[in-house]
Formats: C-alpha cells, structure tokens, sequence
C-alpha cells in the first residue's frame, strides 16, 4: 500500500485572491483541508514544498501528515490541485481530512507484468494497445492501493484484458460496474504499406484544410471589401 509525506504548513485568517496572489507572489501556496464534519482549515504551504510532491505525480493517492504550526498533525489527502496554465505553478490545493472511516474514489494506476511470456508481444511482433492506464475504484482512504497488476502471461494477437481479468485489491471495487469494460489490447504491427497509406491521408488532409482556409480568408476579405462599399455610400 502507498506510503505517506509530511508537509508543514501555516494557518491562514484570510481569504480571496487578492490574498492568494500575495502568497503566490512569495512563493507560497494557499490551500484548504475540510471534510469530517468539521470547520474548513484555511492553511499555507510552502511552493517549494508543494512542487518536490506534485512533481512526483502521487499526491492524489499518497497520504500526507499535515503538521499546522501551532496545531496538531492531522492526516489528509489532496482532492483538487489548480495550477498555472503556462507555468504548471501548482496555485491551490483543496485537501480531504482523513479518518479510518473515509471512503473515497481515486484513480489506481495499472501496472502491466509478465510481459515477457506473452507470445503475441515476444513471438508475433505484437503491440500492447493501452485503453485505460488506470481504474478509479472505491477504497478507504486510509488504505489507498498502489497499483492493479493486469497479466500478460499467454496473451496472443487480438487478445484483450478486460475489468473481469484482473484481481482488485483487497477492500476496494470499480466505480464503473455496470461494464466489463477494456483495459488493453494486443494488436498487430503495422505494415510498412499501412504506415505510407496513413501519411498520404495525412498529407491530402493538410492539403484540404489549407485550401478551406485559403478559400475562408478570400471570403472574409470579400465581405469586408463589400462592407466598406456599403459605409461609403451611406
């Protein structure tokens, strides 16, 4: 199961974006811990601090141990992360605070193992086709799984794995349950003619859309001739 991170934090009395760009500006992040039944916690954190465990990729499904200064531990979650469409600056955090009796849906990565004895992959050339690189399931929130291990062992060419093949783990079930839906596919190599195909549909593709666009541009030159004509003799 996941392991934890601890993250120091400083209460905050005041909201509102002038507030948060004050922070961001010293490099601080706000956030927010609610959830429990209890008061929202408005909280900051340090940017430095915040990126070391965003960039890591694991803050949805890793526990963390808040330590608020002048406060108590407590144990949350990150629920929403807003970042900076340029910068990817994480620039806000909700947090879920977290007990034995939390229940959350949260997406588990899976991991694909035994590739090396599928004879689709090692004997046919073949090539695994993800569709889904995770699988949100329900689970407690205080025992979040790592993975979901799918199996390869003697999968061959137009072989699928499906929601039914793999094992779950142990205390938790699939948000979506009224599918068995596909997590991946062993399919053929292209050949070096389907390859070339592609390209020409690409290429005569581009070609459309740049006469489209040639033809778009006459027309809205056109209009505003036509539009200036109009002006005049008013």
């Amino acid at each position: 199961m996941s392991t934890r991170y601890e993250m120091a934090a400083q209460p905050r009395d005041r909201a509102g974006k002038g507030v948060a760009r004050a922070l961001r500006r010293e490099n601080k992040v706000p956030a927010v811990i609610y959830g429990d039944n209890k008061e929202p916690v408005l909280i900051t954190l340090s940017g430095r601090d915040v990126s070391v465990e965003y960039n890591k990729g694991r803050m949805f499904t890793l526990l963390c141990e808040m330590k608020i200064e002048g406060g108590d531990k407590m144990l949350v979650l990150a629920r929403d992360i807003q970042t900076h469409p340029v910068t990817d600056f994480v620039q806000h955090i909700d947090f879920l605070r977290v007990t034995k009796k939390t229940k959350i849906a949260v997406d588990i990565p899976v991991t694909f193992i035994n590739e090396d004895q599928a004879p689709g992959l090692t004997e046919e050339s073949g090539i695994l086709n993800v569709v889904r690189y995770d699988i949100e399931l329900n689970c407690s929130a205080t025992n979040i799984p790592d993975t979901i291990e799918a199996d390869l062992s003697g999968l061959n060419i137009g072989d699928s794995i499906k929601l039914s093949d793999v094992t779950l783990p142990e205390g938790t079930s699939p948000v979506i349950e009224d599918r068995d839906f596909t997590i991946a596919t062993l399919v053929a190599p292209k050949t070096v003619e389907e390859e070339e195909a592609e390209a020409a549909e690409n290429e005569e593709s581009l070609e459309v859309d740049d006469e489209e666009g040639a033809e778009g541009e006459e027309g809205a030159e056109g209009e505003e001739a036509e539009g200036g004509e109009d002006a005049k003799e008013e």
